[in-house]
């Protein structure tokens, strides 16, 4: 245990003391995160050997939620109302739209098998809360109208979408058989049943937190632990009825943070740091279990899937989500350039690693390499791509920001 420790520490410490280089140079922070756990994983110096699928999709589940949470928690209740429209239209209509896309194209163009394809694309169809939530606060761009509300709250709806059709799909390629509209029934049964539940939950359980912390009188630093006790409270009996613990503990974030302002705003301040250490912790954990010598057979297929979904998916589903609602073109094209993926796809690919079908680890390569491409080409962009499509109201743009989204 000392030893264990002493590692950990070590590389938790290392990982936080990038984060002003990682700044100065303009690079994503996550990826120093990943770039650590690889150094310190079986092919770096580190030597360090972890294969426990099953163990990182356990933590790795944990770690979202309580990003989740402290996302909800920084979510203001006008943010929400403002961008509802678009940000639920990108979480499940664009998800669905991305992941299809994705999955054909990989299927006509790499001859994967079409169920494969379609979880592969399921996978990585969903964008990164934790990544999002970084990402767009290092850029320091102010972007017009609601479109950071948009993202942000579209980061946080989508994950149950894409976690639904993972788990749809793995469960029809481990059977063998392929989707069709006697299956559909079943699944739309689940989909509703996940949402519901989740939705039920988040809100329920926000509102009793919000209540108990109204009338109890608690010294100052327990309010935050209070609310994160709660908030996995929620999340695991979510699961435990079949919901979507992940929207339950985002919505749960939400309501607490409009219905006790007192108590989450130390909650918001706590949460800060926990969910910074979850998302350090769970790009680690994710750098650890990437073989990088095992990647190279795999890089070329994967890089075709990573342009697909930048310039091809993200792009239609915004396209066919946004323009209903009158969103202006150049807020779109910031909105689909900003769909970045991170820890959220490498971790849904261990759930078909993990279960007892035909998808091997190279499954989990292959989306490995998709969120470094993404990473890198669109996380490093952020700011000049709001310049160059003049969406940040700092870079003088002629045009008056759009007062609805």
């Amino acid at each position: 245990m000392d030893l264990f420790l002493l590692i950990a520490g070590l590389v938790v410490f290392a990982s936080i003391l990038l984060t002003p280089v990682s700044a100065r140079i303009g690079a994503p922070l996550l990826l120093f995160f990943l770039a650590v756990g690889m150094l310190a994983g079986e092919d770096g110096p580190g030597g360090l050997h972890f294969d426990d699928f099953e163990l990182a999709y356990e933590v790795g589940a944990i770690a979202l939620a309580l990003i989740l949470f402290s996302g909800g928690l920084d979510t203001a209740l006008g943010d929400l109302r403002r961008a509802a429209a678009p940000a639920i239209a990108m979480a499940t209509v664009g998800v669905v739209v991305t992941a299809g896309t994705v999955g054909v194209v990989s299927h006509l163009v790499l001859g994967l098998p079409l169920m494969e394809a379609l979880l592969l694309g399921s996978v990585v169809a969903s964008t990164d809360a934790a990544a999002t939530f970084l990402l767009l606060r290092q850029s320091g761009v102010v972007l017009q109208g609601c479109m950071r509300e948009t993202i942000l709250v579209e980061s946080g709806l989508n994950d149950p979408m894409a976690i639904f059709l993972t788990i749809a799909f793995v469960g029809l390629v481990d059977a063998g058989v392929s989707l069709s509209w006697e299956t559909l029934p079943d699944l739309l049964v689940v989909l509703a049943q996940q949402l519901g539940i989740g939705a039920v939950a988040g809100l329920a359980g926000g509102w009793a937190a919000a209540a108990i912390a109204g009338r109890i009188v608690l010294p100052a630093g327990l309010y935050a632990p209070l609310a994160l006790a709660a908030a996995l409270a929620v999340f695991g009996a979510t699961r435990m009825v079949e919901g979507s613990g992940f929207l339950a503990v985002y919505l749960f974030g939400i309501v607490l943070t409009a219905r006790a302002p007192g108590a989450s705003e130390r909650a918001a301040q706590f949460m800060d740091g926990i969910s910074w250490l979850a998302q350090i912790v769970m790009f680690l954990m994710l750098g650890l279990l990437v073989t990088p010598h095992a990647l190279g057979d795999r890089a070329l297929p994967a890089l075709f899937v990573a342009a697909v979904l930048i310039f091809l998916a993200r792009p239609l589903a915004t396209l066919l989500c946004l323009t209903p609602l009158r969103v202006p073109l150049r807020h779109q094209a910031y909105i689909g350039w900003v769909g970045l993926r991170g820890a959220v796809p490498i971790f849904l690919a261990i759930i078909p690693v993990i279960s007892p079908g035909p998808v091997t680890v190279q499954f989990f390569n292959i989306v490995f390499v998709v969120v470094i491409a993404s990473l890198v080409l669109q996380g490093w962009t952020i700011a000049a791509m709001a310049r160059w499509l003049r969406v940040d109201e700092r870079s003088g743009s002629s045009q008056s920001p759009d007062k609805t989204v």
